[in-house]
């Protein structure tokens, strides 16, 4: 047995890589969903008082969020599969992948902290514009 079947991986380590990508991806295609629900339910709140025979309203902004959740959704994916395709490429080498923390997971994990951070000020402004609540 040469040195680098040696160091290849088990079947263990490739399906554990393969868990942790569909993983990622499930969580992408989540963040697209959730933000494309969003996106329709800005523009159904904008539509609403044409159906009661008044005037538009302006729109609450919801929009935004919707399509900056599918764009980090989109982009997750992408970086979930490049980072799968240099994962398997180190295992079938034979190389040990570093250990470190997932940059891309901290990264995530800080945009949608900086979105859900920013919908709570959004709501709170819209709630002191609206005035006190009764």
């Amino acid at each position: 047995m040469d040195a680098a079947a040696k160091n290849r991986p088990d079947l263990s380590t490739h399906l554990a890589a393969e868990r942790t990508f569909l993983a990622w991806i499930r969580t992408g295609v989540a963040c697209m969903g959730f933000g494309f629900v969003v996106a329709r339910f800005g523009i159904f709140l904008h539509e609403l008082p044409l159906f009661k025979n008044a005037s538009p309203t302006r729109s609450h902004g919801t929009s935004w969020l919707g399509i900056a959740l599918v764009a980090i959704g989109v982009l997750m994916n992408v970086i979930s599969a490049w980072h799968h395709a240099r994962l398997v490429g180190t295992l079938n080498r034979g190389e040990t992948p570093p250990s470190r923390p997932s940059a891309q997971a901290v990264i995530l994990a800080l945009l949608l902290a900086m979105i859900g951070l920013g919908m709570a000020v959004y709501l709170i402004l819209l709630q002191y514009s609206h005035g006190p609540a009764q």
